[in-house]
């Protein structure tokens, strides 16, 4: 869906092994310039560790998907779609460049 939206994909198993440590994954994201797009359990961990006060992963991009059915996980962001490319053209402007986006069963939620 997002490759056919004209985004480029990098998908974790065809860049780093299996089982790679989070640390290894949003560093990866970071430096590629790309969106960390997740909807494991772990992320409330790293997007917490990652947050606002680590200077290490100020610029990674998250984008966390926290749904009760992870089948959901491609018509939500479908649906959130023109959200994500709004706010990852509005973080071009910023020094940080950074997007956290949150998508939930009945939320949405951008932190700036």
């Amino acid at each position: 869906m997002l490759t056919d939206n004209g985004h480029a994909v990098i998908y974790l198993s065809e860049a780093l092994q299996t089982g790679s440590p989070d640390d290894l994954v949003a560093l990866t994201a970071q430096e590629n310039d790309a969106i960390l797009v997740a909807c494991d359990g772990d992320m409330k961990v790293m997007a917490k560790k990652y947050g606002v006060t680590n200077t290490r992963y100020r610029k990674l991009s998250l984008l966390k998907l926290t749904l009760k059915k992870q089948t959901q996980a491609k018509y939500r962001v479908e649906q959130a779609l023109s959200l994500l490319e709004h706010e990852w053209k509005f973080c071009e402007h910023k020094q940080s460049r950074r997007l956290f986006i949150e998508i939930k069963d009945q939320k949405i939620s951008s932190m700036r």
